[in-house]
């Protein structure tokens, strides 16, 4: 496999986004992307901003401006945010551009004509004082299946199953509180049961998928029901359909064409390259992407869309349901080769909570901390597998105990010792390396295969481990050694040879951190004597739309330079100047200042 799309769920543009958004969706795709490229392989790594639905058109009318002008704000605001954590997308880019528009009609006009979209009149909720519909997930009511009362008018959040409005006990609008009315509207389906078989056939090859998402998804099919993907609203993408298009009351429904922005990024990616086909590197089932693989990364409650309704969206546009059919002009499409969901991220043993205020913003917090801190707390104490709680005492504690006490404490006196006795990295005494030098060296060659294997796997809590690990016997190293006492002549030739080997696992277990500690990487990189970037970062590009819409910002990156995923021997004699601290030692009086925000 050489060729690796990251696939990374789109944030709503409603809004700025909290850690724990990107605790799902952002920090595990790039610590992913940037190993993956490390390792050899080409890869894609997209997303952008999701741009329509009643939502976006909600939140516009509370502040008395357009969609698209709140959408322009969000998109922006998320765009400077990623780009401040160091993701390294590739393209970046959003939902309401010319060409994503085109791609999405597309995969609509595919579908259709395959027989996999079909037109059906049903109950629609109205909202009786402004007359707009009211989209699935601003209606709750009590699950008809297993009683929750909070369940969304299109999934149970407590059982896992859809929904439909209309089936809800008790339904409310989130909006203001109101009964909804139910009137007769004439809609678009996805005929998701023509799907069952496919999907149950493609899920039943998914090997190392978590367990939990494999389980969800598998039992997901039991119980498929045909999904309307048409919407009465006014924001949105036009159904491209005689009689339907030029409508200004119908549109397509958000999260249809938000899962086919994967593809439109790609395509959009692949017109800005210069080459309006290398897209095909990655997608084309039948030619350059057939061995290709495709890794989407989202929070769990976006894996139904993820796991079965996009693999569905692609199997139609293929031909490749129940109902048979051709491939579009696009051709047959990849499937997911896997769908990596992230549980949820809690803070303070609460939800996330915009309104209640229960949440830290991105930029909030990068305003305040380092972005390299906020990565390793997700890498190595995330929501992986589970949900877990962010508490700003154990940011306190994984930042100085292990960040600053740990990796910091071992790149600093290593290069203080070696800069101060020798001004440059020493060489090694021709006399050889003891077993204690041999043993630590090999533990930081053997990192680059256990590190890599886990990280491939999205094992990223047990990689950053194993790669801590490194570090933490490197310290031991250093302080059984003690090269700060052998001060004689005749000791001069074994302290160059302790502190090159520290210097070459430090070397080492910087480029096993560089995925998950980027800015970190670079400065480490530079403290060893090297030049040059070692961990490339994106930039925010303005660009053009290319279909002719306005202009808009973008993240994207060249990454093609950096460091490998191997060990590259130090050179005796480089200059080395005395180091400057690498990460920040917070006060503990953070906990209480935090905290106090939190209660405001």
């Amino acid at each position: 496999m050489s060729h690796v799309l990251a696939a990374v769920a789109w944030p709503y543009a409603n809004g700025p986004r909290h850690i724990g958004h990107v605790s799902g969706f952002g920090v595990p795709s790039d610590v992913f992307s940037r190993y993956m490229r490390m390792a050899g392989h080409d890869v894609l790594m997209v997303s952008g901003t999701d741009e329509h639905g009643t939502p976006i058109q909600v939140q516009a009318d509370k502040e008395g401006v357009t969609p698209r002008e709140l959408a322009d704000r969000y998109n922006r605001v998320i765009v400077e945010d990623l780009h401040g954590l160091g993701l390294s997308y590739d393209l970046f880019t959003r939902t309401t551009t010319g060409n994503h528009y085109a791609v999405v009609q597309q995969i609509f006009e595919g579908l259709y004509a395959n027989g996999y979209i079909v037109p059906k009149v049903a109950m629609g909720a109205i909202s009786p004082s402004t007359g707009r519909t009211l989209p699935d997930r601003y209606i709750e009511g009590t699950c008809p299946i297993c009683g929750y009362d909070g369940a969304r008018g299109d999934q149970c959040d407590n059982c896992g199953n859809q929904l439909d409005p209309v089936d809800l006990i008790n339904p409310r609008s989130k909006i203001n509180g109101e009964t909804p009315k139910f009137v007769e509207t004439e809609h678009f389906f996805l005929d998701l049961p023509a799907f069952a078989q496919a999907l149950g056939k493609w899920l039943d090859t998914r090997e190392g998928w978590r367990t939990n998402v494999l389980r969800f998804s598998k039992n997901l099919l039991d119980d498929l029901q045909p999904r309307a993907i048409t919407r009465d609203l006014e924001w949105g993408v036009p159904i491209p359909l005689d009689g339907w298009r030029d409508r200004g009351d119908k549109r397509i429904y958000v999260w249809f064409d938000a899962v086919i922005g994967y593809l439109s990024a790609s395509i959009e990616w692949a017109r800005r390259s210069g080459d309006p086909d290398a897209w095909r590197r990655w997608w084309a089932a039948d030619g350059e992407g057939r061995d290709a693989g495709g890794y989407y990364f989202m929070g769990k409650d976006n894996i139904v869309f993820h796991s079965v309704i996009w693999p569905a969206l692609l199997l139609g546009y293929s031909g490749e349901g129940d109902k048979g059919g051709e491939p579009g002009e696009l051709g047959r499409l990849n499937l997911p080769t896997e769908v990596v969901s992230s549980e949820f991220l809690t803070m303070e043993g609460r939800k996330f909570s915009s309104s209640r205020q229960v949440v830290i913003y991105v930029r909030d917090f990068l305003a305040r901390y380092d972005a390299d801190a906020l990565r390793y707390f997700i890498a190595v104490a995330g929501p992986e597998s589970n949900d877990t709680d962010f508490t700003w005492a154990e940011f306190l504690r994984r930042n100085n105990d292990e960040l600053v006490a740990g990796w910091g404490n071992l790149v600093n006196r290593s290069i203080s010792l070696a800069a101060k006795n020798f001004g440059a990295v020493p060489p090694v005494d021709p006399a050889g390396l003891t077993p204690a030098d041999e043993a630590l060296l090999a533990t930081a060659r053997a990192g680059f295969d256990t590190v890599g294997e886990l990280i491939g796997r999205h094992r990223q809590k047990q990689a950053i481990g194993e790669a801590m690990r490194v570090v933490a016997e490197a310290n031991r190293y250093l302080s059984d050694q003690a090269p700060w006492k052998l001060k004689g002549d005749d000791d001069k030739p074994r302290m160059g040879t302790i502190l090159h080997v520290a210097l070459q696992v430090v070397s080492d277990a910087n480029t096993l951190l560089t995925p998950f500690l980027p800015h970190s990487a670079q400065k480490v990189h530079e403290l060893l004597g090297g030049t040059g970037v070692h961990a490339p970062m994106p930039s925010i590009v303005e660009v053009a739309d290319l279909d002719g819409g306005p202009a808009y910002p973008v993240l994207t990156g060249d990454y093609t330079v950096g460091a490998r995923w191997e060990s590259v021997p130090l050179p005796a004699g480089r200059p080395l100047a005395a180091p400057k601290p690498v990460f920040r030692k917070l006060d503990p009086s953070i906990v209480d200042e935090e905290l106090a925000r939190l209660a405001e």
